[in-house]
């Protein structure tokens, strides 16, 4: 665990070493780490917006070769295809691992009776919001798969979300990324990104907190 929260917050150089090591096969690995990060369903911890932030910083630098579009399609893929898996696990094998000891601590029967419910008040708009949360990402299209929506809602409002993810993060660090006030303090950077991303968890728990007492009026 120590491991993983030293390499999100010096991902910048943990990302270098990476490019110097494997070359063209950076583009590979970080494909992986973004598919694995939703795909694999129990994995949310894996870094999202920061590794986009980083390796689109590094493209702007000439130094290491790396091309920006390359990222871009890259990441929309790895992005894309992860949720579509996850959705394929949440349709096919949701009640039965959510019966599971071990997995029925992360999403368990109730959690998905409230999933069904918040699916159909708030309709497919919150994959979309959902994919610039981390670790929620990673299970909402488990679940909205498990809650029965529809694949082709499911993709449409996904797609949207991907792109949109993938354009400002990669935006950011291509444009930003190389500030000299941004490299030198890049872990900061990366800590202001991750707490703007959880924003909108924070801003609904607060909802749902407060607005419990008026519905139980």
């Amino acid at each position: 665990m120590s491991f993983l929260v030293d390499f999100v917050l010096h991902i910048d150089q943990h990302l270098v070493t990476i490019v110097n090591s494997f070359g063209i096969w950076t583009y590979l690995i970080l494909f992986a780490i973004i598919f694995v990060e939703t795909g694999a369903v129990i994995l949310p911890f894996l870094p999202g917006d920061s590794l986009l932030f980083a390796a689109c910083a590094l493209a702007a630098n000439p130094t290491y070769g790396l091309h920006i579009w390359s990222f871009v399609i890259l990441f929309l893929v790895a992005a894309l295809a992860g949720d579509s898996l996850n959705f394929l696990i949440g349709h096919s094998l949701g009640e039965a691992l959510t019966r599971t000891s071990w997995f029925g601590r992360l999403i368990n029967q109730k959690q998905l009776a409230k999933s069904e419910v918040f699916f159909e008040k708030h309709g497919g708009i919150t994959v979309t919001i959902a994919r610039f949360m981390p670790i929620i990402r990673t299970f909402v299209p488990f679940v909205a798969a498990s809650s029965r929506m529809n694949y082709s809602q499911f993709i449409r409002y996904n797609v949207i979300g991907c792109v949109l993810w993938v354009v400002l993060c990669c935006g950011g660090g291509y444009f930003f990324g190389n500030i000299p006030f941004v490299k030198a303090h890049f872990s900061l950077v990366v800590i202001g990104i991750i707490l703007v991303s959880l924003i909108p968890a924070v801003v609904s728990a607060l909802k749902a907190r407060f607005s419990r007492p008026t519905e139980e009026n």
